[in-house]
């Protein structure tokens, strides 16, 4: 019989894992080569020669590189479909179709890729510290557990971790973005960055960068949330339940196309989570003096949930590739990849499952 208070502790967990069951299976050792052990992490190759120790500061920095090129590379490439939503959102009248053909007549194919340079700038400085933190407070969190409940409580700690690298995230995002939507929302307002940043400095002082970052927590935090546990959990999935053959058998490529479909399961979830704060963001820019007490009055119940077909395709074909290249940056950089996580063994002896 396996221990009542364990048990009792891994059924009481919200967030545990709904397949978890107690049954006895063979699984194969790994040989870590004196790395640590409580490794969590998806999308991972085989042991294989590293350039850095996982955990390392080396390791920390070349995440967080990878997470400039993941967030701003995608966020910028989007830009037009971005654009519409935000206006879809400030004008709900507006529907997707001539949101794009709108803009077209009055600003001219360039008018699309308006706000473009702030976008880059603030989601690069978002992906800088959302996953490089990330990995900070995974490790952090997996230290403070240990092993065992590190194992059982894998999605809390996936959820926990990425909540606090997204508070630090948001305040590194915050001016770029309030430069960003009030380019794209109020024609005749400024074209360029270096038109926008002085000219609402000059109205409203530095609060004018800053006074959406309460409502960016309210969307982003969420979203990442979701991003990261339902990405890491998917993968945990896909591998278990949908590769027709183990992880370590599988090629970089193939463990890439797993990573980005993933990625995109959880874009779908995330853009649906953070949709009403995203709105809430979107109106409290344009308009000078809102609140998003204010801001959430005006557009109701139904209005928060404008343009959220148009975000619905931005954010999961976004999510999946910012997990892609994410990826492809570890594997380039020959950076420690963990496997899914797997029971440890003094676990399983507590449940019974080894002799």
């Amino acid at each position: 019989m396996y221990p009542t208070s364990l048990t009792q502790l891994a059924r009481a967990n919200p967030f545990s894992a709904p397949l978890f069951s107690l049954q006895k299976v063979e699984e194969p050792q790994q040989s870590l080569h004196g790395q640590r052990t409580r490794r969590l992490a998806a999308a991972a190759t085989a042991e294989e020669d590293v350039s850095c120790e996982f955990g390392s500061s080396k390791y920390y920095a070349l995440c967080g590189f990878g997470g400039i090129l993941s967030c701003g590379l995608t966020h910028t490439a989007v830009v037009p479909l971005d654009l519409v939503k935000c206006r879809l959102q400030v004008y709900p009248k507006c529907s997707i179709g001539n949101g794009f053909s709108v803009t077209v007549r009055e600003d001219g194919v360039r008018g699309l890729a308006k706000g473009w340079a702030p976008t880059f700038i603030g989601y690069s400085m978002q992906g800088l510290c959302k996953f490089g933190f990330y990995e900070v407070f995974k490790i952090l969190y997996s230290d403070m557990l240990g092993e065992e409940n590190t194992y059982l409580w894998r999605t809390s700690l996936y959820l926990a971790a990425s909540a606090s690298a997204e508070f630090f995230a948001d305040i590194a995002l915050a001016p770029m973005e309030a430069v960003k939507v009030r380019i794209q929302t109020q024609p005749g307002y400024a074209n360029t960055l270096r038109q926008c940043v002085p000219k609402m400095f000059a109205e409203e002082g530095l609060w004018a960068f800053y006074k959406g970052v309460v409502p960016l927590w309210m969307r982003q935090i969420p979203y990442t949330m979701m991003k990261f546990a339902c990405f890491e959990r998917t993968v945990e999935l896909l591998y278990k339940y949908v590769v027709p053959k183990p992880r370590s058998e599988c090629s970089k490529s193939e463990q890439l196309v797993v990573t980005f479909v993933a990625g995109y399961i959880a874009g779908v979830f995330c853009a649906i989570v953070s949709h009403p704060a995203d709105s809430v963001v979107s109106v409290l820019n344009k308009e000078k003096g809102s609140t998003a007490v204010g801001v959430l009055k005006k557009l109701g119940p139904k209005g928060v949930w404008k343009g959220l077909v148009a975000r619905i395709i931005m954010i999961g074909t976004l999510t999946a590739l910012q997990w892609f290249i994410y990826d492809s940056v570890k594997v380039y950089f020959r950076l420690p990849r963990p496997p899914p996580p797997e029971m440890p063994e003094s676990l399983k002896k507590k449940l019974g499952l080894v002799e």
